[in-house]
C-alpha cells in the first residue's frame, strides 16, 4: 500500500477489498516507562519525524498512514514530543513526497533551520480520531477491522479474530484461530487474502466477517 498504490486505488471502481491503513493508538504506545503515558484515545498517529532534510527547516517524515493528503495538504496536525503526554498543534505548510524513499519531506511554520529542525526528531504526528477520510465502496479502515469476528459462510462456524491486515499485492488479513475452532490451532494465526472471492462479507456494525476460504486455506500453517 505505497503512494502510488493509492493513487491508483481512488482511480479504481471495480468490486473489490482494500484496508486503507492509519496506526492504531494501541498497537504504537509509547516506551519509555520513565516518560508520562500519553491519552491518545481519540487520536490516529501519522508518521514520525525522522530526520531533517537540507538546511531550511524541512522535515523527513516516515509515514503510518496510507492517505498522501495528511502530508500534502496544508492545515493543522498535532506533535507529540518524546517525553510528554499530550498532543499540541502545529501547522503543516507544505509536503511532498520523496519516491522510492517511502518518506514525506514537510515544512512546519516557526521551524527555519536545521538545527530547529533537529529538535522535531522523534516526534510523532496525529490528526483527531473524527478525521479520518471517506472511503469509496469495499475499502476499510485498517483499525476498522482489527477486532472482528471472523465466520465460514456457509455453516457459521466461528473460525477466529481478526488481529492485524498485511499489505500485498492483495491485502492478507492476519486471523488469529479460536480454540473452539480448532485446539490444536489455538493462538496460531493464518493469513487470509482480503478479496471478494474469499471475504465476500464485511459488516462493521454486526463486528463480523464471513469468509468462503479456498479448501487448504485454513490448514496452510499446519
Amino acid at each position: 500500500m505505497n503512494h502510488e498504490d493509492t493513487k491508483e486505488a481512488k482511480k479504481k471502481k471495480e468490486k473489490r477489498r482494500k484496508g486503507k491503513g492509519e496506526v492504531s493508538i494501541k498497537s504504537s504506545p509509547v516506551t519509555n516507562h520513565q516518560s508520562p503515558v500519553p491519552d491518545l484515545d481519540d487520536w490516529i498517529e501519522i508518521g514520525k519525524i525522522v530526520a531533517p532534510q537540507g538546511l531550511g527547516g524541512e522535515l523527513r517524515v516516515y509515514p503510518s498512514t496510507d492517505f498522501p493528503e495528511r502530508f500534502e495538504e496544508a492545515g493543522t496536525r498535532w506533535m507529540l514530543r518524546p517525553g510528554e503526554s499530550e498532543p499540541q498543534p502545529v501547522e503543516l505548510l507544505q509536503g511532498r513526497y520523496l519516491e522510492g524513499k517511502n518518506l514525506y519531506v514537510i515544512k512546519l511554520e516557526g521551524v527555519s533551520d536545521r538545527t530547529a529542525a533537529e529538535n522535531m526528531r522523534d516526534c510523532r504526528l496525529f490528526v483527531p480520531i473524527s478525521d479520518r477520510p471517506e472511503l469509496e465502496e469495499g475499502e476499510f479502515h485498517v483499525i476498522d477491522l482489527i477486532g472482528l469476528s471472523v465466520f465460514m459462510q456457509e455453516s457459521g462456524e466461528l473460525i477466529g479474530t481478526v488481529v492485524d491486515l498485511l499489505p500485498s499485492g492483495h491485502d492478507l488479513l492476519e486471523v488469529k484461530f479460536d480454540p473452539a475452532f480448532d485446539e490444536k490451532k489455538a493462538g496460531k494465526t493464518v493469513l487470509i487474502p482480503f478479496v471478494m472471492e474469499i471475504v465476500p462479507v464485511v459488516d462493521l456494525e454486526k463486528k463480523r466477517i464471513e469468509i468462503t476460504p479456498p479448501v487448504g486455506l485454513l490448514s496452510i500453517n499446519d
